[in-house]
């Protein structure tokens, strides 16, 4: 679920980059939902050409997904036969706009130059051909660069899965929502019920193509129905016609892989922090040697690997090829995974209680700045704890005064950082409440992410406000800039405010990714 401020952030960013117009048709499919091409000229009161270009513009750079609903069982006959087109707004790709800077970062130091300059483009112009690639490749140059170097830099991309084909574009989709109920053995009627699936994850996952297309640069894969390639239905073609082909399929940026690289980043940094560097090798190697299977990137648990595995991965590093079997095995203790027998030795880490510390982390230093330390101890208190404290055990567990104690606790409720409830109990002939105090997680991390997208807003349209306050200044040449006196100071004074709100931006980022991403 997208937070109020989330969704005002993801607004201004589309704002931002592509105008009002987009903005608007990207903010009534936030408030009202998937919705038809007519009911969003309704909603928006633009002509039907605007909102069909601001469509377009949203698919373009992955921003939408177009969707058509699968025929219902109590639909009549003319229902089943019309076929409504949806859009559906994407809210993790438009704020994966925000990280083009250290998406490049990531493809910068795992391959070459040539492959950054190929990404900037898909990051800029959000879908391409190869013919497109080559064309852009070309521009400014006398001689045209040839189909094959674009290519094979391409391949490159696509082996590291930065790239992947486009989805498709109008996948159908059922959007009735049934409960799934599973019956466990010795159970009469035993339910289990998992984290309900949302429509946007059901749209995403029908339009994604199977792992063999999405990375594969041939046209001709012959796919069908189910994902699979069968080379009996395959009518053969030319050469010609699969080159042909294969310029005119579209190419994004995989903004999934790019957070699962970011994510493993902040594992290991976590655990060199908690740990030392053997710990953070061995973490490393698990994680490389599984990136490619792993079916999402919130990944609770990392893949089971056996322990031969696991070393042999280790001793691809300089680090790890100084460490011992029984090092790798303590190491593994310290990740928190004990070996589970099935026919080898397979270990598999909780990745979740490698990020839980750092959100504590990141909470705790914002009590810390806005509450001071005393409020800082008696939160770290309650969050390390999980339970529920009365007013008195948190005082002196803290060595806070109670009176003190109250007031901070009570400030800390009324801004949703701690979760209270009052207990009635007895006290000789008296009736009396205690307030029994505890940190809900769970409402606690909204709370704070709804807070970051807030900042990240406020922090956004002060930069805005600050360009837009010397844009005058920008169109001065940088000959007179460059002149000792009055402007060049204020140009100085705006570079360095840009250059400190921009990393700013970045840091602030960091922390949202950690909250919603990771």
């Amino acid at each position: 679920m997208v937070t109020e401020h989330g969704i005002k952030f993801g607004v201004h960013l589309i704002t931002k980059h592509f105008g009002k117009i987009v903005a608007k048709v990207c903010e009534k499919l936030f408030s009202h939902g998937p919705l038809t091409l007519d009911q969003l000229v309704r909603y928006t009161d633009f002509t039907k050409d605007q909102v069909r270009n601001s469509l377009l513009v949203l698919v373009q750079h992955n921003c939408a997904q177009a969707f058509v609903s699968a025929p219902q069982d109590d639909d009549d006959d003319a229902d089943r036969l019309r076929v409504r087109t949806q859009y559906l707004v994407l809210f993790d790709n438009i704020i994966h706009r925000l990280r083009f800077p250290k998406f490049l970062d990531i493809v910068s130091r795992k391959l070459d130059e040539e492959c950054v300059k190929l990404l900037v483009g898909l990051l800029r112009d959000g879908r391409l051909t190869l013919k497109q690639m080559v064309d852009r490749e070309s521009q400014g140059k006398e001689n045209a660069v040839p189909t094959k170097v674009v290519r094979e830099t391409l391949c490159k991309l696509l082996t590291a899965r930065f790239v992947e084909r486009c989805p498709a574009p109008e996948p159908v989709v059922s959007t009735s929502f049934k409960e799934t109920t599973t019956k466990k053995r010795g159970a009469k009627s035993a339910k289990i019920f998992e984290a309900p699936e949302t429509l946007e994850q059901r749209v995403v996952d029908a339009a994604v193509p199977g792992d063999v297309i999405r990375f594969s640069l041939t046209a001709n894969m012959g796919s069908n129905v189910d994902r699979e390639t069968n080379s009996d239905d395959v009518p053969m073609i030319s050469v010609e016609e699969d080159v042909a082909k294969e310029e005119q399929i579209l190419w994004r940026a995989n903004f999934e892989e790019f957070i699962r690289h970011l994510r493993h980043k902040v594992l290991i940094e976590n655990v060199r922090t908690q740990h030392d560097d053997g710990t953070a090798t061995v973490l490393s190697a698990v994680l490389e040697a599984t990136g490619s299977v792993e079916k999402k990137v919130k990944m609770d648990n990392s893949v089971p690997l056996s322990l031969d595995t696991i070393i042999t991965e280790v001793m691809k590093t300089d680090t790890g090829r100084t460490m011992t079997i029984d090092r790798i095995r303590a190491s593994l203790v310290q990740l928190g995974c004990s070996p589970s027998m099935i026919l080898e030795e397979s270990y598999s880490i909780d990745l979740k209680k490698i990020i839980e510390p750092a959100r504590n982390e990141e909470v705790e230093s914002i009590v810390l700045k806005r509450y001071g330390r005393d409020a800082y101890r008696m939160f770290r208190l309650l969050a390390k704890d999980c339970c529920f404290h009365d007013t008195d055990q948190i005082a002196a567990s803290t060595l806070v005064e109670k009176k003190e104690a109250s007031k901070l606790l009570y400030k800390l409720w009324k801004d949703n950082y701690l979760y209270m409830e009052k207990v009635g109990a007895t006290a000789g002939a008296k009736q009396i409440t205690i307030l029994m105090w505890k940190v809900n997680k769970p409402l606690l991390w909204e709370y704070v992410l709804d807070e970051m997208y807030h900042a990240a807003l406020n922090l956004s349209l002060r930069m805005a406000f600050e360009q837009e306050k010397d844009e005058e200044l920008l169109k001065v040449p940088k000959d007179k800039l460059r002149e000792p006196g009055p402007l060049q100071k204020k140009y100085k004074r705006l570079l360095n405010v840009r250059l400190l709100m921009g990393s700013s931006l970045l840091k602030l980022d960091d922390a949202l990714m950690l909250f919603h991403d990771f």
